[in-house]
């Protein structure tokens, strides 16, 4: 086989060379290939301070990675479009997590407006759910959103898995829209500086088996967008601005966790 494989990549060396003796002839004509410049030099990284110790724990703990298993709900065809949203979450105030972080809790008053949601829908915080195929197993997520006092809201995705319902996702902030771009869910952030603010995408993590927050960057915003909200003042609106579950806008975030 090793002989045959040499034969191949002179026979495509060949080609390529007539393929870019065609190319060289062509560039002396109108509309030919042009160059764009020098390059600038790449710069590699340099490490500051060598002799400091690594870390070996993380400050803080933002809830990442916490999954917790929801009792009373059963999923034996693995469709969360018939689940119904409140119950899950009330199911969900009984759930233990694999690890308690103190950023999936809820305060007593949106408890109590949670056990009451049947009776009283009108000042039920839970807003309707969405779907999305997350994970990337074939299978809708269910995202939910439930509204916290002092404006800020608490995201949730649920996640079919062995006939129940896993939460996969838990994280709270004073946000200015929750939003779904391909299988990430991205949440904008007011910044405390004025003009700008916080976009975060969280996406699955198979070794995890959880939503983990991929990027994380702080962006400048246009000036017709005028300044955008203090978070320990403002935050979301009752009114939901996640996109909907055939339609999605493409939002593109790259930048490494802060």
């Amino acid at each position: 086989m090793r002989p045959h494989r040499r034969v191949q990549r002179r026979t495509a060396a060949a080609f390529g060379a007539v393929v870019g003796a065609v190319l060289l002839v062509g560039c002396g004509t109108s509309g030919g290939l042009r160059s764009a410049g020098a390059t600038p030099t790449a710069i590699g990284p340099a490490r500051l301070w060598p002799e400091l110790p690594p870390a070996s724990a993380a400050p803080y703990d933002y809830g990442e990675g916490e999954t917790a298993r929801i009792p009373g709900i059963e999923v034996p065809d693995g469709d969360v479009h018939r689940l119904d949203p409140v119950a899950v979450v009330q199911a969900g105030l009984k759930a233990r997590p694999n690890r308690s972080s103190g950023t999936v809790g809820l305060s007593a008053d949106t408890v109590r407006h949670i056990a009451a949601c049947r009776t009283e829908p009108a000042s039920c915080p839970v807003l309707q759910p969405y779907f999305r195929d997350l994970t990337g197993d074939g299978k809708d997520e269910m995202v939910l959103g439930v509204r916290l006092p002092g404006r800020q809201l608490s995201v949730r995705v649920y996640m079919p898995e062995a006939g129940g319902l896993t939460r996969i996702l838990s994280t709270a902030d004073a946000v200015i829209s929750v939003e779904l771009a391909g299988r990430d869910l991205i949440m904008r952030v007011p910044s405390a500086i004025t003009g700008y603010e916080y976009r975060t995408a969280w996406s699955w993590d198979g070794r995890q088996r959880a939503m983990l927050p991929t990027r994380d960057e702080i962006l400048r915003m246009p000036a017709s967008r005028g300044p955008q909200p203090h978070p320990t003042t403002t935050g979301p609106t009752t009114r939901s601005t996640t996109a909907g579950p055939t339609a999605a806008p493409s939002v593109g975030v790259s930048a490494e966790r802060r």
